[in-house]
């Protein structure tokens, strides 16, 4: 029986039609095995459960901004892992710029903690890098993961001292991407409070804490209170110091944690200050000074071509590095800032850059005294304006718990000594982080293998954290149960690696 030209396209069409239907479940089978592959052994999304490294990477939190000076900033959720959007009533925080103690308020959408993005084959390929920050394996409890800043590796000695984390007796020196994303705010002054009369600053009435030292002629613009100036002799020096009994002062605090635990905390004197300068005429001069130790470090530029680093001990002063820098040009502001942290001193000066090292050991920026708080001042001569004027200060890696008086492992006077494939973590959060100081158990492998307390064995690391490529979102609207617009102004990568000298 032959059958009609019809009856052949008819099935011809049926051919093709299961044809591309396989070609369909082929295609969707390949592209589920290599997303698979991808996930299993290339990159994975994770999402940061807790606080333990705010703030470079937050887990559950208030997104908060001050009532009183507008300042931003993120207040974690404690003891939780709400869904994005439920409510909660707000716990008590403070304003990490101008102090102002937020009361208990109305309740509060809680934000997701972020998601990123983990680089699971690079340690099949290179050692991982100190400040790497790396997803792994908790050793109490393998089957839970965990997230934290890698600082010590195979075979070396680790000691935190003084809030820094020191390697085989030396200090272990931040890069520079990482330095950045570490820096916590003390003060502000572009924040100024809307009513300074509250007693919630601190517990007192806000004042203004850059105050004159004696004799010194620094003047608030009257048109602007964030603006100092001086109209002086190009060769007197007035100076402006800091008075941590108004601001915010120099402890080891975060405002991502509790506030009831900030008297415990201890003295951060590892600090920056900076603010942009404008010279009315061509001679003067800006600088700010840091104390550490009682010993006071001071960067200082003449606007007839130099910048100075120099060191103050007992009323006597030591000129460290001088250079020749291009003259500014009158009346354009320019940015001037002066940091002292991990035994380095560097001043800059718009685009120019002057660096003094202090050594890596211990001691090298004087005898360690604990119980010094740390100053901060700004200084100038002739006539001068100041803005943006703001300090910050270094992430600080605690030795003892806020609720115990029991040092932590690796900490000075009990320093760590790694062996081969061991690796020892610490949070960014430090005062708020289960890691390696504080695991009071050994680790768990396979078939009843155990590792030592403290450390991540190598076979435990995941990989290296990348990008967040989801911070909490924003809500449509108000009532909105999800917060899922993107919140594209705080996507970032996740910088680690080891520290090249400049």
């Amino acid at each position: 029986m032959f059958k009609s030209d019809e009856e052949k396209t008819g099935m011809q069409m049926k051919r093709s039609r299961a044809a591309e239907i396989a070609n369909t479940l082929e295609w969707l089978i390949t592209a589920f095995a290599l997303a698979f592959v991808f996930r299993a052994f290339i990159m994975e999304a994770f999402r940061i459960p807790t606080g333990s490294m705010a703030d470079t990477l937050l887990g559950a939190h208030y997104r908060l901004r001050c009532t009183e000076c507008g300042y931003k900033y993120c207040y974690g959720v404690s003891g939780m892992r709400p869904q994005q959007g439920l409510a909660f009533r707000q716990e008590h925080s403070r304003c990490p710029s101008c102090g102002y103690y937020q009361p208990t308020g109305p309740t509060d959408s809680v934000s997701n903690g972020d998601r990123i993005l983990v680089l699971k084959c690079i340690y099949q390929f290179e050692e991982p890098k100190q400040w790497d920050v790396v997803v792994f394996k908790n050793p109490l409890d393998p089957t839970e993961n965990y997230i934290k800043r890698l600082l010590g590796r195979p075979n070396e000695v680790v000691e935190i001292i003084d809030g820094d984390v020191y390697i085989d007796g030396k200090i272990s020196r931040k890069p520079p991407k990482v330095q950045r994303e570490m820096w916590m705010p003390i003060y502000d002054n572009d924040y100024q409070p809307a009513r300074p009369e509250e007693p919630q600053f601190n517990r007192h009435a806000w004042r203004q804490p850059f105050r004159n030292a004696e004799g010194s002629k620094w003047a608030v613009d009257e048109e602007s209170p964030t603006i100092f100036k001086l109209a002086g002799e190009p060769n007197e020096i007035h100076t402006l110091g800091y008075d941590s009994s108004l601001g915010n002062g120099f402890k080891a605090t975060y405002a991502y944690d509790d506030t009831t635990v900030y008297r415990f905390m201890p003295y951060c004197s590892d600090l920056m200050v900076r603010y942009w300068v404008t010279s009315e005429q061509p001679d003067g001069q800006a600088g700010a000074a840091l104390s550490k130790y009682g010993v006071q470090y001071a960067g200082r530029v003449d606007f007839a071509g130099s910048m100075t680093i120099s060191k103050i001990s007992d009323g006597n002063e030591k000129v460290l590095v001088t250079r020749t820098i291009e003259a500014p040009a009158a009346g354009r502001p320019t940015m001037l800032s002066f940091t002292n942290v991990d035994h380095v001193l560097v001043l800059e000066f718009g685009d120019q850059k002057q660096i003094y090292d202090l050594g890596p050991e211990p001691n090298a920026a004087g005898a360690r005294r604990i119980d010094i708080e740390p100053a901060v001042r700004i200084s100038g001569a002739g006539h001068i304006a100041v803005s943006h004027l703001a300090m910050f200060r270094d992430i600080f890696y605690t030795g003892r718990s806020a609720n115990s008086n029991e040092p932590g492992r690796a900490t000075e006077g009990h320093p760590l000594k790694l062996e081969a494939d061991q690796f020892f973590m610490l949070g960014d959060n430090s005062p708020c982080s289960e890691d390696g100081r504080w695991w009071r158990s050994p680790g768990k492998g396979n078939n009843g293998k155990i590792y030592s307390e403290g450390i991540v064995p190598r076979e435990y690391l995941i990989g290296k954290a990348l990008f967040v490529y989801w911070p909490a979102g924003f809500k449509p609207f108000q009532k909105s149960p999800l917060a899922v617009v993107p919140n594209f102004g705080e996507l970032l990568f996740i910088y680690g690696g080891s520290y090249k000298a400049e």
